[in-house]
């Protein structure tokens, strides 16, 4: 069931191939980050591309309540004045962030590094999600836990810390949340605060720190990993921030059009982030025909149009050390390879046992539904596709999970019988546009 009411089940059939240009919603970290740093810098910040998805826009209420003033001024388009890190106010209601994982997340190393007090609440979903791996190197800042529900999930209460200490905190994994709390968190902290990475996640958070002003320095450690040292206590300067399209909702298309005969479509102004791309760098492998067009700069990330043509793809290995890149790409990488030629064995993703569901085992049984032959080992995800188009003519449930929903319902695309999806309520927590967009392709979703 959706958070709001009735389930909204959808189903997706072949319709021909897939013509156009298009350009997917803005990416979801940066948003979350532009308004947050918004928050934290003095005075006026202006953005411009911001995902205007059900999780953002709960980050700029959450902004809002801790004493920003937050302005929708045009579509994408969003004007931020701010409080100043050691500045912001005690919220006086619980902070609810419906779905989002990465804003509550985030929003926590921001409060934990203020003495004030704050409470964090979500959907069914988000309550279900583990939070102690945040939760701890906080704790060793000087922030509280009042509250909270068992298991270190939602509701929680928090009360920041008086005085912020500067730590040296190596993750247990690879997380930008996890990297991103401590560092929000160490910004009103006096000295340095480092965190130690083994595997490098995604680094939007310190390069939009140094963007704001902030010292950071980010070096090598070990053979894949980072060291992130930010010097604390800086004054933020409001900067303009142009919100790049979102690799993680532009892979949807993408895979659409790959698996679809006769597809051929644009989709512009993508991040090539190279922490972002593992998807496309796995596709290229299995032998997908997408082109780089006008790669330019835009925002302080590096963009291009992606020319993408049905292709005929084979299975490939992906390994263990890729999953930072393309955390939340294996949905659709699974739907991929059900219709690749042989076996794709995804490596290392312990990681989607703690996503909005258990997007592993969510993944197999849909891929199960659809008659696509597959194997769980460990938590390895096996898929073997014969070359054809999948089966499909199942229903999935998505378990209030946006990317299961969204992932499957390309499935249908291209299978020989038509794909189901219980509920697409959650859809808009990311990427409201995407049925009328995949419709404007020449897609069936209805």
């Amino acid at each position: 069931m959706s958070h709001g009411g009735e389930a909204k089940p959808m189903t997706a059939r072949r319709a021909g191939a897939l013509k156009g240009s298009v350009t997917v919603p803005g990416d979801k970290s940066i948003s979350h980050r532009a308004l947050i740093l918004g928050l934290l810098a003095v005075g006026e910040t202006h953005v411009t591309g911001l995902l205007e998805g059900e999780d953002v826009l709960r980050t700029a209420d959450a902004a809002r309540a801790l004493g920003a003033t937050v302005d929708h001024i045009g579509p994408g388009e969003w004007r931020v004045r701010g409080m100043g890190v050691g500045s912001l106010l005690e919220p006086k209601g619980v902070l609810d962030f419906g779905n989002a994982g990465t804003g509550s997340r985030l929003m926590m190393g921001v409060i934990g590094g203020h003495p004030i007090r704050a409470t964090f609440d979500g959907d069914a979903s988000l309550r279900k999600r583990p939070m102690g791996r945040i939760l701890d190197p906080l704790k060793k800042m000087g922030v509280k836990v009042l509250e909270c529900a068992e298991g270190n999930r939602l509701p929680l209460t928090l009360q920041g810390a008086p005085d912020v200490i500067p730590i040296t905190y190596e993750t247990p994994v690879a997380s930008a949340q996890i990297k991103s709390a401590v560092l929000f968190c160490g910004l009103n902290a006096p000295g340095e605060t480092t965190v130690i990475e083994n595997e490098w996640s995604r680094d939007h958070t310190e390069k939009m720190l140094a963007f704001f002003g902030a010292e950071v320095r980010s070096e090598a450690y070990g053979e894949h990993g980072r060291k992130i040292t930010l010097v604390g206590q800086p004054e933020l300067a409001p900067r303009p921030i142009v919100v790049p399209a979102d690799p993680s909702s532009a892979a949807f298309p993408i895979v659409a059009a790959l698996i679809t005969p006769g597809s051929e479509i644009v989709v512009r102004s993508v991040m090539m982030n190279p922490l972002r791309i593992g998807l496309i760098t796995t596709l290229l492998e299995m032998g997908a025909d997408i082109t780089e067009l006008d790669r330019r700069v835009e925002g302080g990330e590096t963009v291009a149009d992606l020319r993408v043509r049905y292709s005929a793809l084979k299975g490939v290995n992906v390994p263990a050390a890729r999953a930072p890149s393309m955390i939340d790409e294996y949905p659709i990488l699974a739907v991929a390879a059900s219709f690749a030629a042989g076996e794709t064995r995804m490596n290392g993703l312990s990681e989607l046992r703690v996503k909005e569901s258990d997007r592993l085992a969510a993944v197999a049984d849909g891929l199960a539904a659809n008659g696509v032959e597959h194997e769980i080992i460990g938590d390895d995800l096996v898929v073997r596709g014969n070359g054809k188009p999948a089966q499909g003519g199942g229903l999935v449930a998505t378990h209030m999970d946006h990317r299961i929903a969204m992932g499957f319902l390309v499935m249908g695309l291209g299978t020989d019988k038509p794909v189901t999806v219980d509920d697409t309520a959650f859809i808009a927590t990311s990427f409201p546009s995407f049925v009328p967009m995949m419709a404007g392709l020449g897609g069936e979703m209805q």
